[in-house]
């Protein structure tokens, strides 16, 4: 299956959500003016012209035609698009987290030209679809790989956001192109990760270097860096313990282990990828703000975008930080995380149709 239509299979959340809130909008009550009738109206014509009022207007030739189909359908939901639907629809924006000056600015460049006009849904969801690609395109940019060997990358996160899976799938991906990787099992207080990251190297074909549980991840992290160069690997793939941006002991640590990598490479890591998961909605911008004071973030990676309905966060980061999004995750399998492509990620999100 291609990964637009996995995509788009698995944002139905976000897309649904969207989806029903564009309904509830277009088919809005909108307040009805009376004609003014006469003083002495002739017998009858008061209720003649009231039927007039109530009469619908015949569809045309194609919307019969069309009439069967779902979009046919939505598309005969049309509404003048004013100041109380912009509103709606910066609201409904919002509450899809995508953030409010986002919001604004997609619903601002949707009414320009088109204010006081009727429209239908498939047009506004192709006019933001459009508007959310526009956002995107700047940080849609692959994780670079270096001429420098071996190329440190540092994942970091807080707990449960998808670290430790993301590191097997990215060295599974980069050994099939050819790449020869080394992983650092850097979150030496939970056992359960090593084991994962040895699964995952066993599977690739990729090294892992692990320590007893309890030690110091960044003496770990310096041991990896000297088997990485004496084995000539392209990258080093360096995993860290989960970690809550509040708990400033464990952001020291992290601090500690870009110290200590810098002293075998003063460049190193030649990438800090921050790993978010999505169902943490507007939680994952202070995320990044505290990561990105310790470790100097470089790029993202969002994962578990299929089990919210809050994938409009993606365009809020996009906005606020333009930080490159190298990667998002819709699943487990190592197919379900893919680069990142704005068009294709703006049309699941809003639920667009091929």
């Amino acid at each position: 299956m291609a990964f637009f239509s996995k995509l788009k299979d698995r944002l139905f959340r976000s897309s649904a959500k969207l989806d029903e809130g564009l309904d509830e909008i277009l088919n809005a009550a909108t307040p009805k003016t009376s004609a003014p009738q006469p003083e002495n109206p002739a017998p009858g014509a008061t209720d003649n012209a009231a039927a007039e009022t109530e009469k619908p207007a015949k569809p045309g030739l194609v919307g019969r035609l069309l009439g069967q189909t779902r979009d046919a359908e939505q598309s005969a939901a049309r509404r003048v698009l004013d100041d109380a639907m912009l509103e709606s629809l910066e609201e409904l924006l919002i509450s899809a987290d995508m953030g409010v000056e986002p919001a604004l600015r997609a619903t601002a460049n949707l009414a320009e030209g088109r204010f006081g006009k009727k429209l239908g849904a498939r047009e506004i969801k192709e006019l933001l679809a459009k508007e959310v690609a526009r956002i995107m395109a700047p940080v849609s940019k692959p994780l670079p790989i270096y001429a420098k060997k071996p190329q440190v990358v540092l994942v970091v996160g807080v707990n449960g956001s998808g670290k430790t899976t993301t590191i097997g799938k990215l060295a599974s991906q980069f050994r099939a192109a050819g790449k020869s990787v080394v992983i650092a099992a850097g979150d030496t207080f939970r056992a359960a990760a090593v084991e994962q990251l040895q699964v995952w190297g066993e599977r690739a074909d990729v090294p892992v270097m692990t320590a007893p549980e309890g030690s110091d991840p960044a003496s770990l992290a310096f041991d990896a860096m000297g088997r990485a160069e004496a084995d000539g690997a392209d990258l080093l793939m360096i995993d860290t313990a989960g970690r809550l941006q509040n708990r400033q002991d464990l952001m020291e640590e992290l601090g500690k282990i870009v110290r200590v990598i810098r002293k075998k490479d003063p460049e190193a890591p030649h990438n800090t990828l921050l790993v978010l998961d999505a169902t943490t909605g507007q939680n994952a911008l202070n995320q990044v703000e505290v990561f990105q004071k310790i470790s100097d973030v470089s790029g993202l990676i969002m994962t578990k975008l299929d089990g919210t309905a809050k994938g409009g966060v993606l365009v809020a980061l996009a906005d606020r930080f333009g930080l490159p999004i190298h990667a998002i995750g819709v699943g487990e399998q190592i197919d379900d995380l893919a680069p990142f492509d704005p068009d294709e990620f703006a049309r699941a999100l809003i639920g667009l149709e091929d």
